[in-house]
């Protein structure tokens, strides 16, 4: 039976269930087996060139994953990740751009355009592999003509620091883009198109993976001008960008495709990964080191800080009501959300991570991992917080306090001087966060 003696012992257990849920999203494997029934596609269609286009955080491994099974058959490809995602990535036929998020800047513009310029050839004989991640909506950018890359990287900011959701967000973005909600699968038509797509959005709804440029866009102008309103960003956005919308909203500009289209008929979206997937992964590895072992939700969404305190009321109740000595592991996963009111830096894992440490705090025996699977949490070189009963309590005895940090929105500056900190580096893949809560 599995003994838990001390925290280190804990903080060890958590990591390696976090790796394992990791590999169980290598979106290089993912795409991988995807190779042998594309090469089929191609040769039993009788398709005459082969394009490999791909934006998101795990851009660069599936691509990797393409270049091993569908090598000799790529007449070209151009892949766009995040910086510092691209490292030894050693592909020979599929370019590679580095790109700014989640705030879009010039390399991402040149890397959309470089995608663009090389699909213009694109007919009824070509076939079109689109590889899309977590991160997409920010790397693979390309604004329409009335709106420039500074004003659609202000309402990105914008909308960010005000909490808005990933579906609210991507909203706005859609309609004001070119390839965005749909309108991708515009430019590739004839060709046909198979999206190989990692999830990191609750549900794996197609329409808001990096804002669904192959897949049929349910909001409207109407649905961008209601997020625009609710955060009261009317008179603080780029007036071009409200005014485009409201142009849009009357008409004046087409909407981005819906449902039922015929350009739809060419496109087969795949999901190869997701959170599910990696929190299953994260379960197994928990039973197999003798743990007890609990899915608490794959949604969790909202508020960070309503996330840890919820999060923290669970591990609670499994601490006081458990019937066994064996250690119980509580997992969850979803991707929360911050609305930013102070000037300090940090994260939603790490904010949800301090806040949970503060419902717990004076606890033994509670250990809780809150950390993005992408590697990266806010603005950040941290992935998530790792947390105990004890850690508020050390800060306090050290002179720092943990409610100030929290009021400010600076969770990194406080695990930083604290400890805590959860670091992994860029992980190449992104299936939204995890929470890993072990109890012993």
């Amino acid at each position: 039976m599995l003994q838990f003696n001390n925290m280190e012992t804990t903080d060890s257990t958590t990591r390696e269930i976090f790796a394992a849920a990791l590999r169980a999203a290598d979106p290089a494997k993912a795409a991988w087996k995807q190779g042998r029934r594309i090469r089929s596609l191609y040769h039993n269609g009788g398709y005459s060139r082969l394009f490999v286009i791909g934006f998101g955080k795990a851009a660069v491994p599936m691509a990797q994953a393409m270049e091993e099974t569908l090598g000799d058959i790529i007449e070209a490809g151009t892949v766009i990740t995040k910086y510092g995602h691209a490292a030894r990535h050693g592909l020979k036929k599929i370019r590679v751009y580095e790109a700014g998020h989640p705030v879009p800047d010039e390399n991402g513009l040149k890397g959309t355009e470089e995608i663009l310029r090389m699909v213009e050839v694109a007919d009824a004989g070509t076939m079109v592999v689109a590889l899309i991640s977590g991160g997409g909506s920010a790397l693979f950018v390309s604004p329409l003509a009335e709106i420039t890359l500074e004003e659609k990287r202000e309402t990105t900011e914008l909308l960010l620091a005000a909490g808005a959701s990933k579906q609210e967000l991507n909203a706005v973005r859609k309609h004001i883009s070119r390839v965005k909600g749909g309108r991708l699968a515009e430019l590739l038509y004839p060709a046909t198109t198979l999206s190989l797509i990692l999830s990191d959005v609750i549900g794996d709804r197609l329409d808001v993976i990096a804002s669904g440029p192959t897949s049929p866009d349910y909001t409207t102008f109407g649905s961008a001008l209601e997020t625009l309103k609710k955060f009261g960003l009317m008179d603080h956005a780029p007036q071009t960008v409200v005014n485009l919308i409201k142009d849009g909203v009357k008409g004046l500009f087409p909407e981005t495709p819906k449902g039922g289209e015929p350009i739809f008929g060419k496109i087969e979206n795949i999901i190869i990964g997701n959170n599910i997937l990696a929190v299953k992964a994260a379960k197994c590895a928990a039973e197999a080191r003798g743990i007890r072992a609990d899915i608490l939700s794959t949604e969790i969404s909202g508020e960070a800080g309503d996330a840890g305190k919820w999060l923290a009321r669970k591990a609670l109740a499994a601490k006081l009501h458990r019937g066994d000595m064996l250690p119980v592991c509580l997992i969850s996963g979803g991707e929360t959300t911050v609305t930013i009111t102070g000037t300090g830096k940090g994260g939603r894992n790490m904010e949800l991570a301090l806040v949970f440490a503060l419902e717990i705090e004076g606890t033994s025996g509670i250990t809780l991992l809150s950390a993005g699977t992408d590697g990266t949490d806010g603005s950040t070189d941290a992935a998530g917080a790792i947390v105990d009963g004890s850690i508020t309590v050390r800060a306090r005895n050290k002179g720092i306090w943990p409610e100030e940090y929290l009021l400010n929105n600076d969770s990194y500056t406080f695990f930083r001087k604290a400890g805590g900190l959860f670091t992994t580096g860029p992980t190449r893949t992104n299936v939204m966060d995890m929470q890993i809560v072990v109890i012993r």
